[in-house]
């Protein structure tokens, strides 16, 4: 990401060009010039914004949740495969504690004495089994989502020591 950086800008007409082969109709601007923005000859321009001297700001916190959330979700995948990380590991700290419970049990038959603790891990067992695999359906999403969205691979600027005509013409 590009540093205090808000979206606006002049943009020549091959980016423009760029944005609307994207066919999003959110289009995250700070992401798509953070990320496409480098094939071209960008030139920042400095400036020091003064503070707001009357006035009201009207983004409020769901504008701005909006706003964070439109971030995470078009460049990001931390969210969700933090869940698959956090449910596999919490899947198998549950199934440890499952196992060395039941042999505690099965040896200590007389002795040891049941309680909750089998309906707790069953019920956290459950829930990051749950937990992973929201994560891994999220995964197939995600991918579907990067499929329909038709983001160029990569943006180029101009060619080198490159015909005009394609290669399929000389074949």
């Amino acid at each position: 990401m590009i540093e205090h950086f808000t979206g606006f800008g002049l943009y020549d007409k091959s980016f423009i060009a760029i944005l609307r082969q994207l066919d999003d109709p959110v289009p995250f601007i700070r992401g798509i010039v953070a990320e496409y923005g480098r094939g071209f000859n960008r030139i920042e321009v400095e400036y020091e914004q003064e503070k707001r001297r009357a006035g009201k700001t009207h983004n409020n916190f769901y504008s701005l949740y909006d706003a964070a959330m439109l971030s995470f979700t078009s460049y990001t995948k931390v969210g969700l495969r933090l869940a698959t990380f956090l449910g596999f590991a919490a899947s198998a700290v549950s199934l440890g504690v499952a196992l060395f419970y039941l042999m505690y049990k099965l040896t200590h038959w007389y002795t040891f004495q049941a309680g909750n603790a089998p309906m707790v891990i069953g019920i956290f067992l459950l829930g990051s089994v749950q937990l992973f695999f929201i994560g891994l359906l999220g995964e197939y999403i995600l991918n579907i989502n990067t499929r329909v969205i038709h983001r160029p691979l990569v943006v180029e600027e101009r060619r080198l020591n490159f015909e005009e005509e394609s290669l399929t013409d000389k074949a």
